[in-house]
């Protein structure tokens, strides 16, 4: 109730007057839940689970079915009595009612992107025949089912841009089913893939894809799977998938995950394996001649490092590695000169071994190296600053030819093309600003807008800054804080809401959000700690938050919490913190550890 008030204490700095302030809400009276009695014993110790029984799918179990109904029966009969709840609902619909766009990507003489009118569901695909061709209407997700369940997921034009794959995801399920459909009349394929999941889809030629699946699960029971046995299979256009090609599997290894990529030119697939979370990867080979695949070869082993294709030009292969290098490289491979190295070092045919010689092309830096990629004759590079992007042109000898001005403190995410054409895209987006794309020519460095939302806001109406603060072991941590500037200058403390992730190398980076610019405009502060176990500061932050530095995380939260207490940017008691998946361990911690703080 106190957040309340402090913030309509700052009515008359809003855009839209929040209701007035209702009777203090009763104490919750929260429905019984039974206790199970499932207990296990886990290397020695007598471990109860008493709640285990909530684990059962809502679908199936008729009691679980009837625990969600009350708990939510008991949820919205509080949050309906909250007077502000109407306001935020009206005007966090407004402020996402805008026209967006995806980044495109180019195929052949058409160019691929999505498209959100504002309130869809799901955003549709349109396609449009050169860059200023008339946008066409290629799949729309939204007429798939009457509750708007289901998404387009991945997406991939072939090279020549004549077809497309693309996956469909039913009810926020990993599993996916892959379609084909021509691009120029978008006609549907009989072609359907299923039982897809974790994969990407790698167009090999112009009348086939590479994907991943696991095997068909046992029917009824396809959310217990185990996730085993993942492979690669190529599907052979107009064919059954029963009929596709086990390309790449290792049963002896049945917890490794395998993804495929295909240079542009068709003439290398890498396969990249990985267990777990962990970012470490082996990488097979498989050249490509024509109709004709080699044999898959062993090119990186060990799982010691993480390896990310970039691109491929003839025989030469560009990879992002940290080997030797915490916060990422590039490195190249002459493809060609090393298997006749090692077809010389071999002692018959079915000796041969790929022997990799990398070459470093561009250094480690002090910044982490987000993303690469070759555009015409030229590397684009992202790398993170103090958890904000830095995006820069080089050689592709590495030599560095211009910076990208964003002029603010925000994100540019994308810069996909291929080698050849200097053609790319890239969205700019911050806490402030929806993502913009923008269309830039690789060789002259400008950039012009291809598409720009319209708003029903000023972005220059709110101040974006980046804070610095000390944690509990004295290490130096950033923190974005958002709020308007006319309460900036007023000087008074906030209602803040803090949020934060700080695991699984995670980056958190400036980024638009509705339901945030509802309540920077209802007059509240929005801070977004960048703390240890996330990746913005590299390998060496990641890991100084997880396993046994996980309290580091937890320290740095709370820290950023005292700091905007001290600093008067809120008060003790306006503080609320927010986060999910991972940040959902985060809050739950913290909350716990130092409960009178939030």
């Amino acid at each position: 109730m106190r957040i309340i008030a402090q913030a309509l204490m700052l009515a008359s700095f809003m855009l839209t007057p929040l209701p007035a302030i209702a009777e203090p809400m009763k104490p919750l009276s929260y429905p019984e839940t039974r206790k199970g009695e499932a207990v296990e014993t886990q290397f020695g110790e007598v471990i109860a689970d008493p709640y285990r029984w909530l684990e059962n799918d809502v679908r199936s179990d008729d009691e679980v079915a009837d625990w969600v109904k009350r708990q939510n029966a008991t949820t919205h009969a509080y949050l309906d009595g909250l007077p502000q709840r109407s306001w935020f609902e009206a005007r966090i619909r407004a402020l996402i009612d805008y026209e967006r766009f995806g980044l495109p990507q180019k195929a052949g003489s058409r160019y691929f992107y999505t498209r959100n009118a504002g309130l869809q569901n799901q955003s549709q695909l349109l396609v449009r025949q050169g860059l200023s061709g008339r946008a066409r209407l290629l799949v729309d997700p939204n007429s798939w089912t009457e509750d708007g369940a289901a998404a387009l997921a991945e997406w991939v034009p072939s090279h020549n841009g004549r077809l497309l794959a693309y996956a469909v995801q039913q009810n926020g399920s990993d599993w996916r089913s892959i379609r084909v459909l021509d691009a120029s009349n978008s006609r549907l394929l009989p072609d359907e893939v299923k039982w897809v999941k974790y994969s990407n889809i790698a167009w090999l030629g112009s009348n086939g894809f590479l994907y991943s699946r696991f095997p068909e699960p046992v029917q009824g029971e396809a959310f217990q799977s185990l996730n085993k046995n993942h492979a690669v299979y190529f599907h052979l256009l107009g064919t059954d998938q029963s009929e596709d090609e086990l390309v790449y599997a290792t049963p002896a290894q049945p917890e490794l995950n395998h993804s495929v990529e295909v240079t542009h030119d068709n003439r290398w697939v890498v396969i990249s394996s990985a267990m777990g979370t962990d970012a470490k990867n082996d990488l097979h080979l498989i050249r490509v001649r024509g109709s004709k695949r080699s044999a898959v070869m062993p090119m990186v082993t060990g799982f010691d490092f993480r390896w990310r294709l970039i691109e491929g030009m003839g025989d030469t292969l560009y990879f992002m590695t940290d080997k030797e290098a915490p916060n990422l490289k590039i490195v190249k491979i002459e493809v060609g000169t090393a298997l006749k190295r090692s077809a010389t070092q071999s002692s018959g045919p079915g000796a041969l071994q790929f022997l990799p010689a990398f070459q470093d092309v561009v250094a480690e830096r002090a910044e982490p190296l987000e993303r690469a990629q070759i555009v015409g004759d030229r590397l684009i590079l992202s790398y993170l600053k103090d958890a904000a992007s830095v995006a820069e042109i080089a050689t592709l000898e590495g030599k560095p030819l211009s910076q990208l001005s964003l002029n603010a403190i925000g994100t540019a995410a994308g810069f996909t093309g291929r080698p050849g054409d200097p053609e790319t895209f890239y969205g700019y987006s911050s806490f402030n600003h929806p993502s913009t794309i923008y269309r830039l020519d690789s060789n002259t460095g400008e950039s012009k807008p291809f598409a720009e939302p319209k708003l029903t806001f000023a972005p220059a109406d709110f101040a974006v800054e980046q804070h610095f603060y000390s944690s509990k072991d004295g290490t130096r941590v950033p923190m974005f804080v958002v709020r308007k500037k006319s309460l900036v200058a007023v000087g008074r403390p906030l209602p803040t809401l803090l949020y934060g992730y700080g695991g699984f190398d995670v980056s958190l980076t400036p980024s638009f959000s509705a339901s945030r610019m509802a309540w920077l405009e209802a007059g509240g502060a929005f801070a977004m700690a960048n703390i240890r176990g996330g990746g913005e500061y590299g390998k060496d932050w990641h890991d100084a938050g997880r396993l046994a530095n996980k309290q580091n995380a937890f320290d740095d939260f709370i820290a950023a919490g005292e700091y905007l207490v001290a600093q008067g940017i809120t008060d003790a008691g306006g503080l609320a913190i927010q986060g999910g998946s991972n940040g959902g361990l985060l809050v739950s911690a913290v909350v716990n550890q130092r409960p009178e703080m939030f």
